[in-house]
């Protein structure tokens, strides 16, 4: 399973955790529990890779925690 930074938070207008992975564009999940969107975040993350590769896109590397200051 590749190591990409996944940042999870409470959607108030889906009632739902949302697990985005900022590294990989548009990839995101979600679900009723912390563990539903990272397990969900984590299908997501392999199927864009897959999309990508599929479609000859660069695949980022994983770069670990992401800093923004």
């Amino acid at each position: 399973m590749p190591k990409y930074e996944v940042i999870i938070y409470w959607s108030e207008a889906d009632q739902a955790f949302v697990a985005e992975v900022p590294e990989l564009p548009g990839c995101a999940a979600d679900g009723a529990t912390h563990e539903a969107a990272l397990a969900n975040a984590q299908v997501v993350i392999l199927e864009w890779i897959e999309t990508a590769k599929s479609l000859g896109r660069p695949i980022p590397s994983p770069r670990g925690r992401l800093s923004f200051a």
